[in-house]
């Protein structure tokens, strides 16, 4: 098995836990969907699960795989789902675009920008200038794609000379490798695994074209559940809360647990591939400066707001929803129960 990294929580050696409240006399039953399938990273979920952190905030939550962190947003604003775990850039655009009461994201996961456009390193594709007039490609729900008309703004692309194709998650990598495309969107760390999952040295073999570099300081994937549940079961979603922030911390404190939570759902997952893909979804993707200040599960609302404006003003959306309208803290356990600042060396 695959030395486990070291975690190192800094600004907050131990994880602290939440004041938990009494089971409720009557279970509530969520349905969530996740977004993907099942992963390493998404152990937090099942762990709180396996440890009884849903049971004693009486929640039953049933959680189903998913098609895409863009794809999770539309599935609960349509009352398929109560609970998803989507991008909140996905949720942005949703709100601006449509009329009546939206979701609203909840707790924060992913609080740097994982969006990307993986290249093979015998292209020409350099950087982001090469890619006008390039054939790309990407899962039609896929974040960093649904995304690209802003990083095209941003990088100053010309996004009509680029082609671009849609085809099943699966076949993403394989048709980068074979040349059928010349860049692949995603999240950085769905791409690198995904190649490594075919034998791919992705350290030789791939780079990528990050939107971070381009100004592009953007949020992703955060809990995100409905405006029904905000509305008439606001202690619930508190709960949910609560639970799954115990989740979070308990699975940092322990990412075997946290991936062998995984393997108790889908045994034929690639244990040690899992956990590689976990602690690099920390390091890549959750541990933001940020976090020593306002805590695990916030955002900065200027940054969320910052964030609203450069998706608002590249996508040309027909509203600017306030940052309220797409985050709200008021369910976040108490700061001391979640500051904590992490980082993989």
């Amino acid at each position: 098995m695959t030395k486990i990294p070291v975690l190192k929580i800094a600004g907050l050696a131990a994880l602290f836990l939440g004041t938990v409240s009494p089971a409720m006399a009557q279970t509530t039953q969520l349905n969530m969907v996740l977004n993907w399938k099942y992963q390493g990273p998404q152990g937090w979920f099942f762990l709180a699960e396996d440890r009884g952190y849903f049971a004693e905030e009486g929640i039953e939550l049933l959680m189903d795989q998913g098609n895409g962190s863009g794809a999770a947003v539309p599935l609960v604003a349509n009352g398929t789902y109560d609970v998803g775990f989507g991008d909140i850039n996905a949720l942005v655009e949703l709100t601006a675009t449509q009329e009546g009461n939206m979701p609203k994201a909840v707790f924060m996961l992913y609080n740097q920008p994982p969006f990307a456009i993986a290249v093979k390193s015998d292209s020409d594709i350099m950087s982001a200038d090469d890619l006008n007039g390039r054939m790309l490609g990407g899962p039609a729900s896929d974040g960093a794609l649904k995304l690209f008309p802003a990083f095209c703004d941003l990088a100053d692309l010309d996004c009509d000379s680029i082609e671009v194709t849609n085809m099943q998650p699966n076949l993403r990598e394989q048709m980068l490798m074979n040349e059928q495309i010349e860049g692949a969107f995603g999240y950085v760390n769905t791409l690198r695994f995904g190649a490594m999952a075919m034998g791919v040295n992705v350290d030789e073999d791939l780079r990528f074209i990050r939107y971070g570099d381009f100004g592009m300081d953007l949020y992703s994937n955060a809990i995100i559940v409905s405006a029904d549940l905000i509305e008439n079961q606001p202690e619930v979603v508190e709960g949910l809360v609560r639970a799954i922030n115990r989740g979070v911390k308990d699975a940092l404190a322990d990412p075997q647990a946290a991936v062998e939570a995984v393997a108790d759902r889908e045994p034929l997952i690639d244990f040690d591939l899992e956990l590689a893909r976990f602690n690099a979804t920390v390091e890549d993707e959750m541990a933001h400066p940020e976090i020593a200040e306002i805590g695990l599960g916030a955002v900065d609302m200027d940054r969320l707001a910052e964030s609203i404006d450069i998706l608002v003003a590249a996508n040309e959306l027909p509203r600017t929803p306030e940052a309220e309208a797409i985050f709200d803290p008021s369910f976040l356990p108490p700061i001391e129960d979640r500051l904590t600042s992490v980082s993989i060396d």
